[in-house]
């Protein structure tokens, strides 16, 4: 009879073809869209930013404005805008304001009035990220593909480095259940470089990193030394733009929360817990077997107190 891990692992099996309704994009999202496909040099990716940060006031600025607030320059904005399609900065508000206006009728004060304090605002902004979340697995065939690619990758290495190594010890214990060969990097430097050549010269191709904010330039440069020692790298973040994205080969995005004094990671886990899926639903009779061997070793040696 399968132990209980086993018969979650069959039975979260991720089915593509299954696509439950969501709700609509965020306008935050739909800002985000625009920019979509698009390279964006870093004040345009500044501009981008500003844009999703500030919309409800961002849509109504002259372009002279705008470019102040940024910190860039007036024609810088009108290349931005031009970047991503439209004739001209005025073109592109356009676009926006319909966006910001939507923004502003979907907060009534109603919904203000039934948080009670801080802390709930903050679950708040947490069911919210889960609920963007939700919207992006509506297609699974990113995260299935990427679980497919690590499960093959023998060995596997994890990679992350300071506020982001408690995501990457996670994900690197509970893939050891499932993959032979997990190796985990929470050092950058040196130490970082050398575990990637070893991981690469054992026949590795692929490294899942983690980056949550705020972002270590240590995690640009661990990835930069994968990539030059020829593995690849998916990275779970928060980050839709930005150096860290140019530089991966595959971005899987989760939002954190930032309502407390410290992030939390709601989301970004469950998108951990769906790539292990997917590593699962890969290698279906490996999984069957390692967790089996798993589960009669801990029985054998009382591992845990529930058994």
């Amino acid at each position: 009879m399968p132990s209980g891990q086993q018969a979650r692992a069959q039975a979260a099996a991720i089915t593509p073809g299954r696509q439950a309704p969501g709700p609509e994009p965020t306008p935050a999202e739909r800002v985000r869209s625009l920019f979509g496909g698009h390279r964006l040099s870093p004040g345009q990716r500044r501009i981008a930013q500003y844009l999703v940060d500030h919309l409800t006031e961002a849509a109504f600025l002259s372009i002279t404005d705008l470019a102040e607030r940024v910190g860039v320059s007036q024609p810088s904005v009108t290349r931005f805008a031009t970047s991503l399609g439209y004739s001209g900065f005025p073109a592109l508000r356009e676009a926006l304001q319909p966006i910001a206006l939507s923004a502003v009728a979907a907060t009534p004060d109603s919904r203000e009035e039934i948080r009670r304090n801080e802390l709930q605002e903050a679950i708040d902004a947490e069911i919210e990220n889960l609920e963007s979340l939700r919207r992006v697995l509506g297609d699974p065939g990113q995260v299935l593909d990427v679980g497919r690619q690590l499960a093959r990758s023998v060995p596997l290495t994890v990679l992350g480095l300071r506020i982001s190594v408690s995501l990457a010890e996670y994900f690197a214990y509970a893939a050891r259940r499932i993959h032979p060969d997990v190796r985990l990097v929470t050092r950058g430097g040196s130490v970082a470089y050398d575990t990637l050549l070893q991981a690469r010269e054992a026949g590795g191709s692929w490294v899942l990193a983690f980056a949550m904010p705020r972002h270590a330039n240590e995690t640009l440069a661990a990835v930069r030394a994968a990539r030059s020692t020829g593995l690849r790298v998916a990275m779970i973040t928060d980050l839709s733009l930005g150096p860290l994205v140019d530089e991966v080969d595959v971005t899987l995005t989760a939002p954190t929360g930032s309502r407390l004094v410290f992030d939390s990671y709601a989301a970004p886990g469950v998108l951990c817990a769906a790539v292990l899926q997917a590593m699962a639903d890969a290698e279906p009779e490996r999984t069957q077997a390692r967790l089996e061997g798993y589960e009669q070793v801990a029985m054998q040696h009382d591992f845990f107190l529930d058994d």
